[in-house]
């Protein structure tokens, strides 16, 4: 070496044989040529060639100089480069150049070379590659380790190579390049932050995009190096997100992006990083944490990822970032799940419980993700999910949003038609999901469920089989579909037709109130208000889109024209300029609404001939699982429907004769709704189809007169509607059943008097005398006042339908004959509606037992009382009978919503929910839900706040929607319930203690109502104005209706801006010279009246017991409390018996079977019922002489007045009634409305107060509990009141009755 080192200071440079001195001196041309062979004889050595590595020493320094590292020629500095590559690599390990600025020289000119690379198409790409490839087999640039500048070279050359890579080079190419620089990573002592963002940077979305092939360098090489690199990754990350120097790098904003490609590339590199963002994710930044959420879910949710089996921690910590308070963070985790049901069904049991509770999340969006995310894991594969997820989905088809109702049932339909329709998984898939068609067939069936692009008969099977096997509840939905389709249909046929009229004010008025009404049966009407009315103005100014959508609403419109029509309106509507369209997508949803692309004359015909299959045994119903049976009922059941919504598709010879064999078929069911079909759909039947008439009149004579009384209903109806001669048809009809009523085959009678009845209704004047006579004759004095056959003695008050006896239900059919024949009459001129309504609350006072002889089961009476209760509802909807029903007949009738037979204040409720929401029943009978506070079973009372609920908020609409009803404001307005609420209360014969309050409903102009109880105070009690006992029972309800007010309304002082106008018939007229200031509650009971938490212990009890004062609302109540009512313990109840009552137990509806009780000892603990037994017959005849509502005597009075046509002795009722010994023995009867039952050992207890109302011993407070306890498995509440009683007094039900309208 020392003689290598002596010839290289000589300073004489040898070049290889044939190659001359290369200096500046000669052209680039021969210094090219020069060049070529001096790298050729370099190429050719190796590293043992000592003698030859000793004689070129000086050229391989010469080389070195700068004339040739900054040499203008490339191709000269190309040769040079490969020169010094091939000498690095001959003296190896120890280079022949020692001076570190020439080394760096040197690296950094051989790294400029390697820019070459880029053009693969160049000539002198093979010795680029040369040279890549020399010096990553030598790994040359491992000798820069030991430079001060060794992180400058190798970022440079990172850079370099990073920048040359493209899609030209092949393999080994990139080959190299991971070799040379994973070199220097692995071999390093370390790798700068600055060489670090030179690899990292390729990783960010924005660089990865601009060069894949970079992108793909990077992961090779940390790939390569993962193990090496990992210490600097965690530092780097550490830094950034833990310290929060993001001055480190220029990549600290894109540190996420980072850490999921690096997981993505190899996890090993984030060992120590993924800590770091379990941290994060409880950040007080919002966008930190969402930031994290985004990451996170990417790398859970990847398909391979395994993360959340290997960092539980995070994975669980990542979980409660579903509860996140920030909206995006729960909606980027909602959107996350998807991906995980779909790439790791394993952690499908974790999400089920957090996606559960977003599924009923505040925000709209999110509880649409949380279906999205679960419809999307299930149309990719339905084992993806589990039962609990598609029952979410399931919940949000009653979601109070349009767009998540949506969502969920257009969810559940894609899902329904590709497992079930389409049997894409087998007959497991389809029968797990099988419960779909009855959750979303209402807004889905067009398209997925029965889709109308199907050929009409494969189209009404799959619709006829559909709707066979859908529940009941689905069913109504579809039911209620078409309807709403149907009148949807009408409103716009209605629009059209206003349009084509000339302008005018009265014009401008009824389009906006049909536009109004169009509005409210679309989705959003406050946004689809202004669209209506724009497609109202593009209906007057363009003929062609009205003529269309006229074609649209015909009914004669065929499915295929519907499709056409839709078609060219949103074609014509629509503009390529807008994809979206508000306006459009509007007018989209209503044409779907109306179009009948389901339904037609062709599909009605080819939907009959599937039921005529069934019938005939030859459809394929056992292969599509439903029962023939079944689904001839359903498919009539549909055709009946259907014949409402679309009756002129059914005029069609074809179509009327099926249905004529339907009605001859032993299926009652199945008949009558033919029957109703032909109702609905006969009208022109009479003209069109001639043939069809001459055999259906006789079919429906014959049912009128022998088929089973619904049959024979509409039988009457059929006539009555289709054919023009129906009194000659009737005649022929009434004659023989008239004359043919006999009392001896009660059987037999129920069929007469059905189709007496209707026609009777239908046609009064032309049967005028016969009725009267059969009415007064036949139905009250041979039928209703006779009992022939005993009742079967037991202890239940109700009994299945086929199971009540004939002479009960020929009752009823005869109590219905007598309101149907008023109806048909709308008038009282021959006094005949008073006699009906005497008749009727007679048989309420005898608790339906007419002749008190005792000879009719407890069912019966529970039957007939419900049949006379609904039969005063009838005649209160005509207005002459309502004009006549007294305020005691009007009371009576309203108890029947306490019986003690839980079917009929069920019945009775839906009766009187029915009549109010049709707005035909008065408004004084909305009052009657006030005495449901006191029902004993807990669904009653809830069901009739849902109705009152709903009949407060039916009338405002329609006050809002009406708004020239002005005159009839008082027969509208909710507020105007609260005068007969508080007379209605004031009159309840049960003024005991109940159970705690829940509100029902917040009217809302208490200074309107604070008036009218006011107004009320000044009058006195227009059905008993001298009787002092009822005046203050009237005012003490106004006092708790004023409490009640003041504590629970802030506007209350406010002047009303209307005087309350009092129904003249309940008060009288105020008494100027009168001023009640008179404050009719004892002073203790202000504290009950507290605003604020509901008290623990029970509010207001009864009136005769003290109440400790609180003092809370002295300022609050000063204004009414003039004067104290020292003495106002005394029992305010209606003049009567102080009588009892259960106090509201939670029973089940199992309450009317055998009741099975304790009885009360001899004389200790009292019992009540509703009837009066032998021991109290003597108190009976001390008792005042004022007319009662009690049963007995009440009965006896009704009767006994009664005039003609029902008068006589024959209609006088006996006033007592003895109890047979089976009664005597059977368990103790329950009172009726949830009262205990009556021992006839207790009478002698009962106070000699004058009674009104039911009779009843009274019972002490303390004797009541204890009672109860032995009858009924009492509820928390009532465990509490019995503990506390000694302590807090009862809740009175007047205060539940008008707190129910109050609160």
């Amino acid at each position: 070496m020392a003689h290598s080192k002596n010839r290289a200071t000589d300073g004489k440079i040898t070049y290889p044989p044939g190659v001359k001195e290369i200096s500046d001196k000669i052209s680039k041309e021969e210094m090219v040529r020069r060049l070529k062979m001096v790298v050729k004889t370099f190429m050719d050595m190796d590293q043992d060639s000592e003698e030859e590595k000793e004689l070129y020493l000086n050229l391989a320094l010469h080389l070195a100089s700068d004339f040739f590292l900054k040499h203008p020629d490339k191709d000269v500095r190309l040769l040079v480069a490969c020169c010094l590559a091939d000498i690095f690599r001959i003296y190896a390990p120890e280079a022949p150049y020692t001076s570190p600025d020439k080394l760096k020289d040197i690296f950094m000119f051989i790294t400029r070379q390697l820019k070459g690379l880029e053009d693969t198409k160049s000539a002198q790409f093979n010795r680029y590659f040369y040279l890549l490839e020399n010096i990553a087999w030598v790994k040359s640039y491992n000798i820069c380790f030991e430079l001060e500048d060794s992180n400058e070279i190798f970022t440079q050359l990172y850079r370099t190579l990073f920048q040359v890579i493209n899609n030209g080079h092949n393999q080994k190419v990139h080959m190299h390049m991971v070799d040379l620089m994973s070199s220097i990573v692995c071999e390093g002592d370390s790798v700068s932050q600055e060489l670090l963002d030179t690899v990292l940077v390729n990783l960010v979305p924005a660089h990865k995009n601009l060069n894949k092939q970079a992108y793909d360098l990077a992961k090779a090489l940390l790939k390569r190096t993962a193990q090496a690199i990992e210490p600097y990754i965690t530092n780097f990350f550490n830094q950034v997100l833990m310290l929060g120097k993001t001055s480190v790098s220029d990549l600290s904003e894109h540190v996420f992006d980072l850490i999921l490609e690096l997981y993505n590339i190899d996890s090993h590199l984030l060992l120590s990083v993924l800590p770091q963002l379990e941290f994060k994710l409880k950040s007080n930044d919002n966008d930190e944490r969402l930031q994290v959420v985004k990451l996170l879910a990417k790398m859970f949710g990847a398909k391979d990822s395994e993360l959340a089996s290997q960092n539980k921690p995070l994975w669980q910590c990542y979980l409660g970032r579903f509860n996140d308070i920030h909206v995006p963070i729960r909606l980027e985790c909602v959107k996350f799940a998807s991906h995980c049901l779909m790439n790791h069904p394993d952690l499908a049991k974790d999400l089920t419980e957090y996606l559960k509770v977003r599924s009923h999340d505040p925000e709209e969006a999110i509880r649409h993700d949380v279906i999205v995310s679960i419809v999307t894991a299930s149309k990719k594969d339905l084992s993806l999910v589990n039962d609990h997820l598609l029952n979410f989905v399931r919940e949000r088809t009653l979601d109070k949003r349009w767009r998540v109702r949506k969502e969920a049932m257009m969810g559940l339909a894609q899902i329904y038609k590709k497992y079930s329709l389409q049997a894409e998984a087998g007959k497991e898939a389809a029968k797990q999901i099988s419960w779909i068609k009855d959750n979303c067939c209402i807004s889905t069936t067009r398209t997925y469920m029965v889709p109308h692009n199907l050929e009409t008969t494969e189209r009404m099977k799959c619709l006829y089989y559909l709707y066979a096997t859908l529940d009941s509840n689905a069913v109504k939905a579809l039911n209620e579909m078409w309807k709403c389709q149907n009148m949807l249909r009408h409103h716009v046929k209605d629009l059209l037709d206003l349009v084509k009229q000339p302008k005018s004010d009265s014009y401008s008025k009824a389009v906006f109130s049909k536009v109004m009404v169009i509005t409210r049966n679309l989705p959003d009407p406050g946004k689809a208000q202004d669209f209506v009315k724009k497609l109202a103005q593009v209906l007057e100014e363009d003929e062609k889109i009205r003529k269309q959508l006229e074609t649209l609403v015909s009914p004669s419109c065929s499915c295929k024209q519907a499709e056409v029509c839709v078609k060219d309106i949103t074609k014509k509507l629509g503009s390529p300029k807008q994809p979206s369209n508000p306006f459009l997508e509007m007018v989209k949803f209503l044409l779907e609404r109306i179009a009948p692309v389901h339904i037609d004359t062709e599909s009605i015909s080819a939907l009959i001939k599937q039921v005529n299959k069934s019938i005939e045994g030859t459809a394929d119903d056992e292969d599509e699982g439903v029962p023939t049976e079944q689904a001839i009922r359903a498919g009539l059941e549909l055709l009946k429907v259907l014949s409402f919504t679309h009756p002129v598709s059914f005029h069609s010879a074809e179509t009327f004769e099926s249905l004529l064999g339907c009605l001859k078929m032993d299926d009652e069911k199945v008949a009558e709704a033919a029957l109703q079909i032909f109702k609905n759909t006969g009208s022109k039947l009479e003209e069109s189809f001639p043939h069809i008439k001459s055999v259906l009149l006789p079919v429906l004579q014959h049912k009128a007169k022998k088929g089973p009384p619904r049959q024979a209903k509409f039988a009457i109806r059929c006539i009555h509607a289709m054919f023009s001669n129906r009194d000659t048809h009737f005649a022929q009809i009434f004659e023989p059943l008239h004359k043919s009523l006999d009392t001896e085959n009660m059987e037999q009678l129920i069929t007469p008097l059905t189709t007496l009845g209707h026609l009777a209704m239908l046609a009064p004047e032309q049967f005028a005398g016969p009725l009267k006579s059969l009415v007064a004759n036949f139905i009250v004095k041979d039928l209703l006042m006779n009992d022939r056959i005993p009742g079967k003695k037991t202890t239940k008050l109700w009994v299945p339908d086929d199971e009540v006896s004939p002479e009960t239900l020929a009752k009823i059919q005869g109590i219905k004959l007598m309101v149907r024949w008023l109806l048909g009459v709308k008038n009282n001129q021959s006094k005949s509606g008073n006699s009906t309504l005497r008749m009727l609350t007679a048989i309420l006072n005898s608790d339906g037992d007419l002749t008190e002889q005792g000879r009719l089961g407890k069912p019966d009476m529970s039957r007939l009382r419900l049949a006379a209760g609904c039969a005063v509802l009838r005649l209160a909807q005509e207005p002459c009978y309502h004009e006549i029903i007294t305020l005691e007949q009007y009371q009576l009738c309203a108890l029947v919503i306490n019986d003690e037979c839980y079917q009929v204040r069920q019945a009775f409720a839906q009766k009187l929910h029915k009549g109010l929401c049709r707005l035909r029943l008065p408004l004084e009978y909305l009052a009657v839900f006030a005495l449901c506070a006191k029902d004993p079973v807990k669904e009653r009372r809830a069901h009739a706040r849902q109705c009152l609920v709903k009949n407060i908020n039916l009338r405002r609409e329609y006050l809002k929607q009406h708004a020239a009803v002005s005159e009839k404001l008082i027969s509208l307005l909710p507020e105007y319930v609260v005068p007969y609420a508080i007379h209605l209360l004031a009159h309840d014969p049960d003024y005991v203690k109940v159970q705690d309050i829940e509100q029902l409903k917040d009217i809302k102009d208490h200074a309107f109502i604070r008036k009218m109880v006011e107004n009320i105070k000044q009058t006195k009690d227009g059905q008993s104005p001298d009787d002092a006992k009822i005046n203050e029972k009237l005012y003490t309800v106004c006092d708790v209706a004023m409490n009640i007010v003041i504590s629970k309304s802030t506007t209350y002082s406010l002047e009303s801006p209307k005087d309350p106008v009092l129904p003249a018939r309940y008060f009288t007229q105020p008494d100027k010279n009168f001023s009640n200031t008179k404050n009719y509650l004892p002073p203790e009971m202000k504290s009950f009246f507290t605003p604020g938490k509901p008290k623990a212990a029970n509010v207001l009890g009864a009136v005769n017991k003290p109440l400790s004062a609180t003092g809370k609302l002295q300022t609050k109540l000063s204004r009414m409390e003039t004067i104290s009512n020292a003495s106002s313990n005394s029992n305010p109840s209606s003049p009567g018996r102080s009588k009892g009552r259960l106090d509201v137990a939670e029973v089940d509806h199992s309450e009317n079977e055998d009741i099975s009780m304790k009885s009360p000892s001899e004389g200790d603990k009292p019992s009540r019922g509703r009837k009066r037994g032998g021991a109290s017959s003597q108190e009976d005849k001390t008792q005042e002489s004022k007319p009662k509502r009690g049963r007995k005597r009440a009965a006896n009075s009704s009767v006994d007045n009664t005039e003609e046509p029902w008068g006589g002795e024959d209609s006088s009722v006996a006033e007592t009634a003895t109890e047979t010994e089976d009664e005597q023995n059977s368990p103790p009867k329950r009172g009726r409305r949830g009262r205990p039952p009556k021992s006839a050992t207790v009478a002698a207890a009962r106070d000699d107060t004058p009674g009104k109302g039911r009779r009843g011993p009274a019972a002490s407070q303390e004797e009541e509990s204890e009672e109860e306890m032995e009858t009924s498995q009492q509820s928390e509440e009532e465990v509490e009141e019995e503990q506390s009683q000694d302590s807090s007094p009862k809740v009175s039900p007047v205060f539940r009755g008008v707190y129910i309208f109050l609160n």
